[in-house]
């Protein structure tokens, strides 16, 4: 290989999921492995593996995603390494150990196809001028990729009683133990059109962490409600 190209050639593998760079996601696939993953999102991959858009398993679960905020997945197996990437947006790896994690659907790359996987509205928001946030809930013993437009900041909200607000346009994922409520800065007009994400936080309380991006969404990440 080019002595100039050779640092960029993959490094052994380490774990089921890891980064390659900041902006791509390295898998090890393996039979009875099976992988959920963004569909368009594979870049490249070696051995032999096989792809099922929409199955039956996210075809349920998209008949739950009534805000059109759904992620369009597919099923990877086989046996090989698998790379993906979501437009040069950062990758961020989680490794859940009988725990959960709530994530926005825009910023899901990948998790272990046998994770428990739903959608849920977050409570406590609806009464804000009728908005609702809906988001997945992923929970078991496996692992999960997400993206994040630029280096995220992962904010421990703590044990204390102080709060800790976020733009939910710059919302990637949250612990779901923690309390959620929504908090308006300006008046009601405000809310109207882009200066929504100024107007309106979310306000985090309890133990767990949050994960926020510097950037916002440039979808409206509070729908009203038909």
């Amino acid at each position: 290989m080019n002595q100039q190209l050779a640092g960029f050639a993959p490094t052994p593998v380490a774990a089921r999921m890891e980064n390659h760079g900041r902006a791509m996601l390295k898998v090890a696939m393996a039979s009875g492995q099976d992988l959920f993953a963004r569909t368009g999102s594979m870049i490249a991959y070696e051995g032999f593996i096989q792809y099922e858009p929409n199955p039956p398993a996210i075809r349920q679960l998209a008949s739950q995603w009534v805000t059109g905020e759904g992620t369009p997945l597919m099923k990877c197996s086989g046996d090989g390494l698998l790379y993906l990437a979501d437009y040069g947006a950062d990758v961020v790896v989680v490794n859940l150990d009988n725990d959960a994690l709530s994530v926005n659907g825009t910023n899901l790359l990948a998790f272990d196809a046998h994770l428990q996987l739903g959608v849920e509205r977050v409570k406590g928001l609806a009464k804000f001028a009728g908005q609702g946030l809906w988001n997945v809930q992923i929970s078991g013993t496996g692992w999960v990729a997400l993206t994040s437009r630029g280096t995220p900041i992962v904010v421990d909200c703590g044990r204390g009683e102080d709060e800790t607000y976020v733009d939910p346009d710059a919302l990637v994922a949250w612990s779901p133990a923690l309390k959620v409520k929504g908090k308006r800065s300006f008046k009601a007009s405000a809310l109207i059109g882009r200066g929504s994400g100024e107007a309106y936080q979310m306000a985090f309380s309890g133990s767990g962490i949050v994960v926020v991006q510097p950037s916002e969404d440039s979808t409206d990440r509070l729908r009203v409600q038909g």
